[in-house]
């Protein structure tokens, strides 16, 4: 497939795929939502042993894009409701994803970044990485990535993270269990090359299997709490409080909140 949004490079049982849209900081567009779910069916369906992924420039993923964002406010209720399904599906699928998964955050990851980063089954990052889960910022409300998130630390930094929508660099990330590693930024790549290579050495139906069992582990709960949120992720936007956190954002200016 002829990706524009993204790479996919296959070297030595290594799929490494990387978000390829620095001038806009990798930030999530609907056309790099397709372009990710069709990589990692291509990907599953390769010889690749591990998925590495990463983003080109001085970004990760600053999550949502902008021009997207314009055109959120005016979407149906019907539309609204597909684009949250398809971002919970491709959440699902990082979570899922078959074959052993490694994150290489080389920036900044935030909001849906940070869902990327973080969905991996290991997650590695530069000391200069910041991540955040910003949504209430601007009249989002962070339903899908919380379903992940209270999994991965727990209730109470959960609340705090959601509910500030604060920006935390990756030491705080690694201290809450968000992160694996850090490591800085020359010697990244080479270590989750690094870590991909101790991972193929393992029995490839052993790792799937493994990967299979967790995931059926959490698949019921997971089922039902993402259902419930992709109906908020919709019903958010139509709202007074989204419609004027985007158009706050967008203005560079204070948003004037109404509750509504």
């Amino acid at each position: 497939m002829d990706y524009k949004t993204i790479q996919l490079v296959y070297d030595a049982g290594i799929a490494l795929l990387t978000l390829n849209r620095p001038d806009k900081r990798n930030a999530i567009s609907f056309e790099l939502i397709e372009e990710l779910l069709a990589a990692l069916d291509e990907i599953d369906r390769s010889p690749a042993r591990v998925l590495i992924l990463t983003g080109a420039g001085k970004a990760f993923c600053s999550g949502m894009d902008l021009e997207n964002l314009k055109q959120l406010a005016g979407r149906s209720a019907e539309q609204n409701l597909q684009d949250s399904e398809t971002m919970a599906r491709l959440f699902r699928s990082v979570y899922d994803f078959p074959k052993p998964s490694i994150a290489a955050v080389n920036g900044a990851a935030v909001a849906g970044g940070t869902g990327l980063a973080t969905l991996c089954d290991f997650t590695l990052a530069v000391p200069e990485a910041r991540f955040g889960y910003t949504e209430a910022r601007i009249g989002f409300v962070p339903a899908i990535v919380s379903t992940f998130l209270l999994r991965q630390v727990g209730e109470k930094i959960a609340r705090d993270l959601l509910l500030t929508g604060r920006l935390f660099d990756a030491a705080e990330a690694q201290r809450i269990g968000l992160i694996n590693e850090i490591a800085a930024p020359e010697k990244l790549m080479t270590r989750a090359r690094e870590l991909a290579l101790q991972l193929i050495e393992n029995s490839p139906s052993s790792l799937r299997l493994t990967k299979g069992l967790l995931s059926d582990h959490a698949r019921v709960e997971l089922d039902s709490q993402l259902g419930a949120a992709v109906e908020q992720n919709a019903a958010i936007r139509s709202t007074h409080d989204f419609r004027e956190g985007i158009s706050s954002f967008l203005e560079k200016r204070k948003p004037n909140w109404s509750g509504k």
